[in-house]
């Protein structure tokens, strides 16, 4: 019988150990792959959010702290247009009617989205009725504005010739201190209420049907079912509505420029357009840049504030 003996490696000295070549896992190589792929692709939108986010953000914070016109260069005088603004009635006043605005479209676009979400849920199947929905929150802002400020027009609008026909008196739905801001919020209540209603609509696709089954096992039927279990179960699509939508109102500004510009009397000068007419307007983009630092302040308080206490993070389904 033959033996096999082993043959030694003729490029080790007698002796000398074998050194063992240490191999990385595979996975680290495709953990390196994946993230360099990963940064290729996201590439484009970080390099987009950098140069028209980001910079803009730092440099207007930096002009807030300063005198600038765009005839000039910036002068900075540290914190005195923060010191202006706390005087300053038109802010205030523009805050207020900014306030307003936003508390009627949230009622209304919330409570009619959720009806909407609930017909179509329950009612309404078809892919077209759904479908229609989204159109108003296909058109432009501009051309939604323009189109309510025509059917609203005192003298030629559609809306108050059919008021005038059923024997009431016309109303003044722009030139009314009154009603031109419910007027501006239902505009966009109008235009927002079906992607906000499909919002909703798929947190309810989501809530699994052996919940309802065992309510309706234990007699809950109708509006309790709604109260008890839909509406604690939505809260997290909800608080998502809430948090996207006012961010939105806060930022109102196209509907307001193209129909009451601020007026009447001030009734219509709601923040981003007070912004818009001291920066581009009046050239004075420190004191405007300290308005957007406001706002965007406030922007973030509330946001978090919604956050955090109506928990929108956590779902009663875990």
């Amino acid at each position: 019988m033959t033996t096999l003996t082993k043959q030694p490696d003729p490029g080790l000295s007698a002796g000398e150990p074998r050194k063992t070549r240490k191999r990385k896992p595979a996975a680290a190589f495709r953990g390196v792959g994946d993230l360099k792929v990963a940064l290729l692709f996201i590439a484009p939108a970080l390099i987009g959010f950098v140069l028209f986010y980001l910079v803009p953000t730092i440099r207007g914070i930096y002009l807030s702290f300063t005198e600038y016109s765009i005839l000039g260069d910036p002068d900075w005088i540290g914190t005195k247009n923060y010191e202006q603004i706390a005087k300053d009635p038109l802010f205030w006043n523009a805050l207020g009617v900014t306030t307003e605005y936003v508390v009627i479209n949230i009622v209304l676009q919330t409570v009619l989205a959720l009806g909407l979400a609930l017909l179509m849920h329950r009612v309404a199947k078809s892919m077209l009725v759904r479908g229609a929905l989204l159109l108003p929150y296909l058109m432009a802002n501009v051309i939604a504005a323009l189109l309510w400020f025509w059917m609203l027009d005192y003298q030629i609008g559609i809306v108050n010739q059919v008021i005038e026909w059923l024997g009431l008196p016309r109303v003044a739905f722009f030139g009314s201190e009154e009603w031109a801001i419910p007027t501006q919020a239902l505009i966009n209540t109008w235009r927002h209420m079906g992607y906000t209603a499909l919002l909703i609509f798929a947190g309810l696709q989501a809530i699994p049907n052996n919940v309802y089954e065992a309510a309706s096992i234990d007699g809950s039927k109708g509006f309790s079912t709604f109260w008890r279990i839909t509406l604690p179960l939505l809260r997290p699509v909800l608080v998502l509505v809430l948090v996207v939508t006012v961010i939105g109102s806060f930022q109102v500004f196209d509907t307001v420029a193209v129909t009451t510009q601020g007026g009447p009397v001030n009734a219509t000068r709601v923040l981003q357009y007070y912004i818009y007419q001291r920066a581009f307007a009046e050239q004075d983009f420190g004191y405007g840049s300290a308005l957007a630092v406001i706002l965007f302040l406030i922007l973030a308080i509330v946001a978090f504030i919604q956050m955090k206490f109506l928990r929108g993070n956590q779902s009663d389904l875990d």
